[in-house]
């Protein structure tokens, strides 16, 4: 239930019935020659509308914006960690004044998990407000490991988007012959300069994907995170993947 496209007094009669909302956020930043730079928000926030299709849940407008440096001096259009950090804080906020309980954070980039980590602690120090706050990173419900511009994100771009240009995908990074040490430093330098650490900015390899897997993969996602959201209701929670 997208909440933009409601009156005033619908908002507040679902608030009444099941007062949660999510909230997802994604990025623009490139992915290689063969995606496009909103692949990061294009995926949570079809992630987001199906689940809040499934829960019932108000869904917010994804915040396409987040912290991307390390993509520099490739095209990332980036926020401070810490102007991410307290948009959100306040966004919750102002839900918890308008009778939301419960509010989960959908994050679509890996760059923002240093920002959105400590927000549930945060809100309750910052503003007094106390409501539910769960973050959730929408990798952390699948099996596959995670990649970017490789097979993972290229087959679920493909199953839900035109804008994929397969004819340009070429192979990035490749993790299968690399040792734990390796990945482990290959990782930190990613996290500082994401294009020294594959070249091309591709970790993995997208030219395999399709669009059947990505449709495979996103129903795992989805069914996941419905799960887990109406666990979290009642106060339990469960093992995500790594």
């Amino acid at each position: 239930m997208i909440l933009r496209d409601l009156s005033n007094v619908h908002i507040i009669n679902e608030i009444r019935k099941k007062p949660v909302v999510i909230i997802p956020i994604g990025s623009t930043e490139q992915h290689g020659p063969h995606l496009p730079v909103s692949t990061d928000s294009d995926i949570v926030s079809f992630i987001a509308k199906k689940v809040s299709e499934k829960t019932g849940f108000l869904l917010l407008p994804t915040i396409e914006y987040g912290v991307s440096f390390e993509h520099h001096p490739f095209f990332n259009l980036s926020i401070k960690s810490n102007t991410l950090q307290r948009y959100v804080i306040d966004t919750c906020a102002s839900l918890w004044k308008n009778g939301v309980k419960t509010i989960i954070i959908l994050n679509g980039h890996h760059g923002n998990q240093k920002a959105i980590k400590d927000i549930p602690s945060k809100v309750a120090k910052i503003h007094g407000t106390r409501p539910r706050v769960f973050v959730y990173s929408y990798w952390h419900f699948m099996k596959r490991r995670f990649d970017h511009a490789g097979f993972v994100e290229t087959s679920i771009m493909l199953a839900i988007s035109r804008q994929v240009k397969m004819s340009k995908a070429e192979k990035g990074l490749i993790e299968e012959n690399l040792t734990k040490k390796d990945l482990y430093r290959l990782s930190k330098m990613a996290s500082k300069s994401f294009i020294a650490a594959t070249g091309n900015g591709v970790w993995g390899d997208p030219t395999c994907a399709t669009a059947k897997e990505g449709r495979k993969i996103l129903g795992e996602i989805v069914t996941s995170i419905v799960k887990e959201s109406q666990t979290c209701l009642t106060g339990k929670s469960r093992k995500l993947h790594q």
